[in-house]
């Protein structure tokens, strides 16, 4: 494991093939009322807020993985999937990278917080002739299922949001998408 707590594979998909890709959509997924589930929602929130997308980039706040996302798939042909993890055995606040097959393995991606994965939906998208892409960026979270409905990270997944914000700008960008950071006034 780095120094810097962050698991990110050697690149070994399809942008070291040289593929190029038209349309990539962020999907954010979390439930806010569950701590440190919301995530991908707090995700969502700080791109919207400090971010320029490109035109060619979306996102969404999507909740939990579901079927209701095959219809976002077919627009894309890069998926990346910001969520929760838990048992990874990496420590809290460390971000992890995998792409969508690793979840049927032993990997922190199958350690998801959600019951349908993105290979999953993949799997269901190419049966339809979507051909799209995945990877998902997530991390070690705290608590993601608290005793009572509770809004916000804890504080060391809060102090860690920063850093998988910029490892969501540089994964985009390494396959030609550029956010723009927003000047603070």
């Amino acid at each position: 494991m780095s120094d810097d707590k962050t698991l990110l594979p050697q690149p070994d998909d399809a942008r070291s093939e040289g593929v190029l890709y038209e349309r990539a959509a962020i999907f954010c997924v979390g439930n806010r009322l569950m701590l440190d589930d919301g995530l991908g929602t707090a995700v969502y929130d700080e791109l919207i807020a400090s971010y320029d997308l490109p035109k060619d980039v979306v996102i969404y706040d999507c909740g939990c993985v579901s079927l209701d996302l095959l219809p976002y798939l077919k627009n894309c042909d890069l998926a990346l999937v910001v969520d929760a993890v838990k048992g990874s055995g990496a420590p809290i606040g460390s971000i992890v990278r995998f792409r969508p097959e690793e979840s049927l393995s032993s990997s922190p991606a199958s350690t998801s917080l959600h019951d349908l994965s993105l290979s999953d939906l993949l799997s269901v998208g190419s049966m339809l002739g979507y051909k799209v892409h995945g990877i998902c960026l997530g991390m070690e979270v705290e608590n993601p299922e608290p005793d009572q409905y509770e809004i916000g990270l804890t504080p060391k997944v809060a102090e860690e949001l920063p850093r998988l914000l910029e490892a969501i700008v540089a994964e985009l960008a390494s396959y030609g998408f550029v956010l723009t950071k927003r000047l603070e006034p």
